[in-house]
């Protein structure tokens, strides 16, 4: 056997193994979904002799993407060529790099990010004198995305003829976004949506493009399946027509991305879609103990929209998971900073084996002061501390300057925060 099979279990080799037509790999968390996914990559390349850039993985982050890629490359060689490793809108990049001329847009056509985004919606708020907190900027870009789902908008983006007016538009949110699609179009700039919506158009529209990159794909893997998109969905489904070759992997118990339009019937209801799919579990948990384990699962077992399945482990039992309730975010932070001191002693560990997670950054700043007045030093990981944030250093500046007004590095800080127009003083010749 191929040592590619090396250190796997029965339902991940099966997995590995599996090449041939429809297959949905529910994988419960810390089942070695990743792992499964490279190593099937591999065999397919090593094993059968398909090319790497005739396989297209997708996964849903390019951290993600660049994990696997060098996982890839540790079994393959350093040479191999995973270029087709990729995220959604990293696979629409390569595509229209290659085609977007088809739409006569430029191969160098602008990728817009959000504070490009917002960069131009302040522009047009600017010229219909518009304030930020009247019409904010996530209610507008909302707008936006809302509006171009339906595609129709594409035709006007790629006809070099056409010329955007918004004297026509019915009320303000319709004129915003006609005059977005014109600075658009001025730029040749596509936002993220755009690359998805581009994609297919392109490919609904040119059915020698979709042929050649359908000729290219023979195999198309999926990660985190749980959290693709429709849109994201008609792009696969075209693609992967013909071959008929589509392995996805996910847990609809740990989808993410709902409020990014993804729906987990896609992975739930698969079989109704796809013809002759095969299901493999992977429920064996590598990462955790047996009471967390049965905790998870009581949990999950509540979802609604989801795939049967119970996760077991053959790990050491580990300390029973505790559940503490409290009437306010204050009130939590001192139970865990008394319970922090507690392990610390207890079991003489160091305060770095201690972890704290939270779901929203905001709720750091009760957590964070609390530790500070207990003496217990953190770290904060993905993001910036609560004092260290620069809103927080300018209000506690405005303090201090208030108290002591010889305190210049306070004021130097803080003389043009926020910022205002800049007024220049008459010289003496003036005067």
């Amino acid at each position: 056997m191929s040592d590619l099979f090396a250190g796997l279990n029965d339902r991940q080799s099966e997995a590995v193994s599996s090449t041939e037509g429809y297959y949905r790999i529910i994988a419960g968390a810390g089942s070695g979904k990743t792992r499964t996914l490279t190593h099937r990559f591999a065999y397919l390349v090593r094993e059968l002799g398909v090319p790497p850039q005739n396989i297209l993985c997708v996964t849903f982050t390019n951290k993600a993407a660049a994990e696997m890629k060098s996982r890839i490359k540790k079994i393959l060689g350093g040479e191999v060529d995973a270029a087709l490793i990729t995220t959604y809108h990293g696979f629409c990049v390569k595509v229209l790099k290659e085609d977007i001329n088809k739409l006569f847009f430029p191969s160098n056509f602008k990728i817009l990010d959000v504070p490009q985004q917002k960069k131009i919606i302040e522009e047009i708020y600017a010229g219909y004198d518009i304030k930020m907190d009247y019409k904010t900027f996530e209610e507008t870009l909302n707008y936006i995305y809302q509006e171009k789902t339906h595609l129709n908008y594409i035709p006007m983006m790629i006809d070099p003829a056409y010329s955007f007016s918004a004297n026509t538009a019915l009320g303000l949110e319709e004129q915003i976004y006609i005059k977005y699609l014109e600075y658009q179009k001025k730029i040749y700039g596509l936002d993220f949506n755009d690359l998805l919506y581009f994609v297919i158009y392109l490919f609904e529209h040119n059915e020698d493009i979709l042929e050649k990159w359908k000729t290219r794909l023979h195999y198309i893997q999926v990660d985190e399946f749980q959290d693709s998109s429709k849109k994201e969905l008609d792009i696969i489904n075209m693609l992967c027509t013909g071959n008929n070759n589509l392995f996805v992997v996910g847990d609809p118990d740990q989808n993410i991305y709902e409020w990014r339009s993804s729906d987990t019937r896609f992975l739930v209801h698969f079989e109704k879609n796809y013809p002759d799919v095969k299901t493999i579990f992977l429920t064996q948990n590598y990462r955790s103990t047996p009471e967390i384990l049965n905790a998870g699962n009581s949990l999950i077992a509540k979802n609604i929209n989801r795939v049967p399945k119970d996760l077991f482990t053959h790990n050491p039992s580990g300390a029973l998971a505790e559940h503490a309730h409290f009437k306010d975010d204050e009130e939590q932070a001192k139970w865990l900073a008394s319970k922090i001191k507690e392990l610390a002693k207890k079991n003489n560990d160091n305060f770095s084996d201690i972890a704290v997670l939270f779901r929203s950054s905001f709720l750091s700043r009760s957590i964070e002061q609390t530790l500070y007045q207990a003496d217990i030093p953190y770290i904060i990981h993905g993001g910036v501390k609560f004092f260290d944030r620069a809103e927080i250093k300018d209000c506690i500046a405005f303090l201090k300057l208030i108290n002591d007004i010889s305190d210049d590095y306070s004021f130097l800080r803080i003389i043009n925060v926020p910022k205002r127009l800049r007024i220049v003083v008459p010289s003496k010749v003036d005067r």
